[in-house]
């Protein structure tokens, strides 16, 4: 089994350490600094406390790596339709695309069923690049939870978390799904396959939809954002819109608002990835946490006031920076 992870960051840069370790035939994609840094020494995983040093395959040409049996793809939503055809050439007829980035997925109406079935988002994939390029049939879900961050090049620093939920669009159980699971499993890596992924992808998005723009917004970390009546409020009417969208979709949702935004507040002070972009300088995930939201209130018909407002703060903001 030949596994690609395109985007070797943080979390890719984990997935991949951890398949290396376990004897995985994986190769990594990646760029700059933190790509010379593996080739030219292994990628340092840091994990417990305790720093391992793995000899990886890395690369910044995919055509060099050639076809494979599954494509991971853990860049930022945003990235990803610029560079469809870098990604092509690690396509065969048979590889399994593993889309393991955040929010509203391009392929989300694809074996949804019902009114819907085949509806392209243009919020995630504009002029349906994905869609065309790649193909939706390839498509293997993939809800990611753990957190990692690039210490420096060509080492990564896990956090917490080691949680893959894998799930097909249809929700069958496929042999694909079975046998990706099975490698990272042996990784050391949890990989449940999930019927009915979609209502993960929501119950993560509930997060990254209200705390991650509220955040960019104020400077504030989770715990103040969450703590605090005004921004609380703000959150939970984003996320109450999120829902009803959701449920008409038929997503069940397993906790309620409080619970959630309670959760976001028990991180403690983090400062969340969009917050962390503004003040790096780089381009934010506005499309795929908030746009894609209310891009499926305007399709579903579901009204989206607080969503509309923090949208058009955030799109602002990121002008100003010159981020967008």
């Amino acid at each position: 089994m030949k596994i690609c992870i395109y985007g070797a960051g943080a979390i890719g840069g984990y997935v991949g350490a951890k398949l290396a370790q376990a004897g995985a035939d994986v190769s990594l994609v990646a760029r700059g600094p933190h790509l010379a840094a593996m080739q030219g020494r292994g990628l340092t995983l840091i994990e417990g406390g305790e720093a391992k040093t793995i000899p990886v395959r890395a690369s910044d040409d995919p055509a060099a790596l050639g076809p494979q049996d599954y494509v991971s793809i853990t860049l930022k939503a945003h990235s990803v339709p610029a560079i469809v055809p870098r990604i092509v050439p690690l396509l065969g007829a048979q590889t399994t695309l593993v889309s393991g980035v955040n929010g509203v997925p391009w392929w989300y109406f694809y074996k949804h069923g019902g009114p819907h079935e085949g509806t392209r988002l243009e919020s995630v994939d504009p002029g349906g690049v994905q869609w065309e390029g790649f193909g939706p049939e390839r498509v293997l879900g993939c809800v990611v939870y753990p957190a990692a961050e690039v210490a420096e090049p060509g080492t990564v620093h896990h956090i917490e978390g080691n949680r893959f939920s894998l799930g097909e669009p249809d929700g069958s159980k496929s042999e694909r799904a079975a046998a990706l699971a099975q490698a990272l499993t042996q990784a050391g890596l949890k990989a449940p396959v999930r019927p009915k992924l979609r209502d993960e992808i929501w119950v993560k998005l509930w997060g990254n939809l209200s705390f991650n723009p509220i955040s960019a917004l104020t400077g504030a970390t989770l715990d103040v954002l969450c703590s605090e009546p005004g921004t609380r409020d703000v959150a939970r009417r984003m996320m109450l819109e999120a829902q009803a969208i959701a449920e008409g979709l038929g997503v069940k949702f397993p906790i309620d608002v409080e619970r959630r935004i309670n959760g976001g507040a028990a991180v403690g002070a983090h400062r969340t990835s969009m917050l962390q972009d503004l003040e790096a300088g780089r381009p934010l995930e506005i499309g795929a946490l908030v746009r894609s939201v209310q891009e499926l209130g305007h399709i579903t018909g579901r009204p989206t006031p607080t969503i509309d407002t923090v949208l058009a703060l955030i799109e602002l903001r990121a002008r100003v920076a010159g981020l967008s």
